[in-house]
C-alpha cells in the first residue's frame, strides 16, 4: 500500500516545493499578501502614541476550581501573551531587471502577518523564522492595540524559531514555559494566534501525536542549516497567520509554537504542527545569550534501514565514540526519556549545549548499559562557540566605511536631527537629508528633510549606525537596504536603494 506524499507550500513565497505526487501540502502558516504602490516611496501619516496605559484585563482569571471551564481559564492566563507581527519586505519590479539586479526595487512594499509569543515581560517574542525571513521591518502589535518596531534578536532556520525584541518601556503579559516532555497524546490544548488576521482567536483540540518528523524544513549546509524537526501534532483549527502563534495547555503554559498545517486548499483541514517548548526554550535563551544557538551532537550516524534509533557509525573522536558506543548499538534513552525515533533523539539533543554531559541507554544484543556521553558542536569543540558578529552589531569603534564616500556615492548629504524636531515627532534618534542630488535617494522619491529613522529595521542614531548597516549588508552579500523614516509634517516614508560599492 502506498502511503501518501505530502505537498509543501509556501504560503507568499514564489516556489512550491514538491515532496510527492499525491495527497496534501504542508503550509507555514504565515498570512501574506502583496500591496501595491504607485510611487517609489510609500507615506502614511504617524499613528498615535503608544505610550497610554495599557488596557489588560483584570482582575486576573482565579483559580479553577470544581466545575469551572478549564478552557475559559487557559485562555484568559494566555490570550495578551500572544501578539500579531506584520512584515514589511521588498518586492522586485519585474518591469525593469536590471533594476532588480542593483536591488533598487524596495518601491513596492510587501507586507506578511503572522503571530508571536511574548516569553519574557521585559519584551521579548518568540515567533517563527520562516514569519520574519527576508523582512526588512517587523513590527509587533499587542492585545492592547499597543504597535512597535521589533529589533530581530537571532534567527535559527534549522527550527524555524526566531526572537524579537520590542522595547515597551512597561511589563508586558509574558507566557509561562510548560514542559512538552510531559505532554501526552490525548490532552487537550489551545492554540491561539492570529489566523487569516483575525487578531486574539482561540481553538481547541487534542495532542494527536508526538515526535513527527514531515520533512518540512529544507537542509542547506552551505548556510550551516540542518533541520530539527520533531513536531507536537494536534487537530486545533490553525489556518494562515497562525504561525508563531501559542499552543498552550488548560495551565495557560506555552507548550508548543504553531508552525505548519497538512492541508489540500492551504486551510485548515484537520492536521497542524508545532514546535515543542523543550526546542523553544533551549533556542531563545542560545539567541540571548549567544546570538546564535548552540548545536549539540552525540558524534554518531544512524542506520536508516533499521526502524527506531541503531548506530550505524561514530564519528571519530566524537562523544558517542569516546563513551564507548559503536555501530550496532541501540539507543533507548537519553536522560530518562526514551528516545525511540530520531526525530525523538533529535528533540531532547537539541535541548543541549556543546560540553553538556547525557546519560545515554543503549542496548547491545541482549545487554542494556548506561553510558554518560559528553556532546560536542559539528567541529568536535566541547566548548559553546561565541556570538559570531560581537564585534558588528552595536560595536562602538568607528567603521572602516568613509561616511564622505557613502554620502557621494547616494548623492545626499546627511545632518543631526535637531532636538525641537525631534520634541516635536516624538522620536530619540534619526539622522537628516539636508541635502540632496541626482541620484538613488532622489529616484526613489525622498526629498530634502527626510529623516532616517531606521534601515533594514536597525534604528539609526548617528552617522556611524549607517556605515555600520551598509558595511553589515555588503558583507552578507544583500543588493538592496530599506529606508523607514519621516518628514517634519508627520508623514511617514518607506524607499529602498542598492548597497553602494564603496572602499574605505
Amino acid at each position: 500500500m502506498n502511503t501518501p506524499s505530502i505537498l509543501m507550500r509556501l504560503l507568499g513565497a514564489i516556489s512550491l516545493l514538491t515532496l510527492g505526487a499525491i495527497g496534501a501540502s504542508l503550509v507555514l502558516t504565515q498570512g501574506y499578501a502583496s500591496f501595491p504602490n504607485d510611487g517609489a516611496v510609500r507615506t502614511s501619516h504617524t499613528a498615535a502614541s503608544h505610550n497610554a496605559t495599557p488596557n489588560w484585563p483584570h482582575p486576573s482569571p482565579p483559580p479553577m476550581a470544581d466545575g469551572a471551564d478549564a478552557f475559559v481559564v487557559a485562555a484568559a492566563s494566555s490570550v495578551d501573551a500572544v501578539v500579531h507581527v506584520q512584515t514589511a519586505s521588498l518586492v522586485a519590479e519585474v518591469s525593469n531587471p536590471w533594476l532588480n539586479m542593483l536591488g533598487m526595487t524596495a518601491g513596492r512594499i510587501a507586507q506578511g502577518s503572522g503571530s508571536g509569543v511574548l516569553v519574557d515581560k521585559s519584551g521579548i517574542v518568540v515567533t517563527n523564522h520562516h514569519v520574519i525571513d527576508g523582512a526588512r521591518e517587523v513590527r509587533v502589535n499587542t492585545s492592547d492595540g499597543a504597535s512597535y518596531v521589533a529589533r530581530v534578536v537571532g534567527s535559527d532556520p534549522s527550527t524555524d524559531l526566531a526572537v524579537l525584541e520590542i522595547d515597551a518601556e512597561r511589563p508586558l503579559p509574558a507566557m509561562d514555559m510548560g514542559n512538552s516532555d510531559r505532554v501526552q497524546v490525548g490532552e487537550w490544548v489551545l492554540a491561539v494566534g492570529n489566523p487569516l488576521n483575525l487578531t486574539s482567536t482561540v481553538t481547541a483540540g487534542i495532542i494527536s501525536a508526538k515526535g513527527r518528523n514531515i520533512r518540512l524544513l529544507q537542509a542547506d549546509a552551505s548556510k550551516d542549516i540542518y533541520p530539527v524537526e520533531s513536531f507536537l501534532q494536534t487537530d486545533a483549527a490553525v489556518n494562515p497567520g497562525n504561525s508563531g502563534g501559542a499552543l498552550v495547555n488548560l495551565e495557560g503554559k506555552l507548550i508548543g509554537i504553531n508552525t505548519a498545517i497538512a492541508s489540500q486548499t492551504g486551510s485548515y483541514a484537520g492536521y497542524s504542527f508545532a514546535i515543542p517548548s523543550s526546542i523553544v526554550s533551549k533556542v531563545v535563551k542560545d539567541i540571548r545569550e549567544f546570538g546564535r544557538v548552540q548545536r549539540a551532537y552525540m558524534g554518531i550516524q544512524v542506520d536508516a534501514r533499521e526502524t527506531g534509533v541503531v548506530v550505524g557509525a561514530t564519528t571519530f573522536g566524537g562523544g558517542a565514540e569516546a563513551a564507548g558506543i559503536r555501530a550496532g548499538d541501540r539507543i533507548l534513552a537519553l536522560d530518562g526519556i526514551d528516545v525511540r525515533s530520531f526525530p525523538a533523539l533529535q528533540e531532547q539533543l537539541s535541548k543541549h549545549r556543546p560540553g553538556d554531559v547525557v546519560a545515554v541507554q543503549v542496548r547491545r544484543g541482549d545487554v542494556t548499559r548506561a553510558l554518560d556521553v559528553t556532546l560536542t558542536d559539528r567541529a568536535g569543540e566541547v566548548s559553546p562557540s561565541l556570538k559570531p558578529e560581537a564585534n558588528e552589531v552595536g560595536s562602538t569603534s568607528s567603521p572602516a566605511l568613509s561616511i564622505s564616500s557613502l554620502q557621494q556615492a547616494w548623492g545626499i548629504s546627511l545632518g543631526p536631527v535637531s532636538d525641537q524636531t525631534r520634541q516635536a515627532l516624538r522620536i530619540r534618534g534619526g539622522v537628516m537629508v539636508t541635502g540632496l542630488r541626482n541620484g538613488p535617494w532622489s529616484r526613489q522619491g525622498i526629498r530634502k528633510g527626510f529623516i532616517v529613522l531606521r534601515i533594514d529595521g536597525t534604528p539609526v542614531s548617528c552617522l556611524e549606525d549607517i556605515c555600520n548597516v551598509v558595511e553589515r549588508a555588503a558583507r552578507q552579500k544583500e543588493d538592496g537596504l530599506l529606508l523607514e523614516g519621516m518628514y517634519a509634517d508627520g508623514t511617514r516614508g518607506f524607499a529602498g536603494v542598492a548597497v553602494p560599492d564603496v572602499r574605505p
